[in-house]
């Protein structure tokens, strides 16, 4: 196994890896109609929306703020027109994976300080964004997981 430049970088890296690879775990066996379906609750989203939206998030703020690859997001089209095959989604994270955390690896321990320009945030550390999106990964396999519980009580389930 290769050898991290910073330990702490692979921490982050391991639970953010680790929580996207178990999102889309929640869409595993679905129909698209499944995929589709929405909680009755103002703002809900589907399992489709929220793994296009976790995983275009993460690469925008990984490969793109980290490590300052160019990436072009359309953050509306995540909700309104979501990847709803699972395949070419589970493809796009082994590209985004891959990409990040080969960048990752080489990120030393004191660029965790170092300060990115952010799209939404503003100026913050290396290690805040990798904070944020541990955190906003983390977050949204949670409502997938309540999502796909709530779908599978309905009669889509069958």
């Amino acid at each position: 196994m290769e050898s991290w430049a910073s330990d702490e970088a692979a921490l982050f890296w391991a639970k953010i890896a680790s929580s996207m690879s178990r999102l889309l775990a929640t869409l595993d066996g679905l129909r698209t109609a499944q995929l589709d379906w929405r909680p009755p609750a103002p703002g809900a989203n589907s399992l489709a929306a929220l793994a296009a939206h976790v995983l275009a998030n993460l690469e925008e703020n990984i490969a793109g703020v980290v490590l300052g690859h160019t990436i072009l997001r359309a953050r509306e089209d995540e909700f309104a027109n979501p990847q709803r095959d699972l395949q070419a989604l589970e493809r796009r994270w082994s590209e985004v994976r891959e990409r990040c955390e080969a960048g990752l690896r080489q990120l030393a321990a004191t660029e965790l300080v170092a300060l990115r320009d952010h799209p939404r945030r503003g100026r913050v550390t290396v290690r805040e964004v990798l904070l944020v999106v541990a955190r906003h990964v983390e977050q949204h396999k949670g409502q997938a997981e309540l999502t796909r519980d709530l779908l599978l009580a309905t009669r889509l389930a069958g």
